[in-house]
């Protein structure tokens, strides 16, 4: 069959095809207009709006997280998405590649939710609860500091210094988490102190 299509009538036709298809999307079309008065429910209308802070690199970007269950009632909350938060001033509601994996990462079976130690002798990590690996840091640091504090350098001039322990600081925090940690840190007199994101 052969058909005999002039340049013009190929325009008017793909014109035409082109106005339908529009009109048909906007809504003019039966099917829509018969499904019109049913209105889906959003994905997120029933979840828990949280705002936080990407936990990977310093730029401290803000995500909003939603999650379902009643943690009142004491129901385990589920998250069950991630997205930018629109009005952080440092990402506007973008995210890198990393932080738009976040729920991957929060939902990876391999993720540490504990402390664990591995025994000196041992081949294997075993875990321990939160008081027990805060108790073991801080009887260290104490330790550490009492055997080492250098209290006076040598012109006698109190210094009172901490050079055999070192800290190493998240960079996704507050500015007001960043100030009590720096105060905490150069209290005890440590001197090794930097940041995760200049690392």
């Amino acid at each position: 069959m052969n058909v005999d299509l002039t340049r013009r009538s190929f325009l008017k036709l793909a014109g035409a095809g082109a106005a339908a298809t529009t009109l048909g999307a906007m809504g003019f079309g039966a099917a829509e207009a018969a499904t019109a008065a049913h209105v889906r429910a959003f994905k997120l209308a029933t979840t828990t709006e949280t705002r936080n802070i990407c936990t990977y690199c310093s730029v401290a970007c803000g995500i909003i997280l939603y999650s379902r269950g009643d943690l009142a009632a004491g129901e385990k909350a589920e998250l069950v998405h991630i997205e930018g938060d629109a009005d952080h001033p440092t990402n506007r509601g973008t995210l890198c590649p990393k932080g738009a994996a976040l729920k991957s990462y929060v939902k990876a079976d391999t993720r540490l939710t504990r402390p664990r130690i591995r025994r000196p002798g041992s081949d294997r990590f075993e875990d321990i609860s939160w008081d027990e690996a805060l108790d073991r840091i801080a009887r260290a640091v104490k330790d550490d500091r009492d055997a080492n504090l250098v209290e006076r350098n040598a012109a006698g001039t109190t210094v009172n210094r901490l050079t055999t322990t070192g800290f190493l600081a998240a960079s996704a925090t507050t500015n007001e988490t960043a100030w009590a940690t720096w105060k905490v840190v150069r209290s005890l007199g440590i001197v090794g102190f930097d940041n995760q994101a200049r690392v």
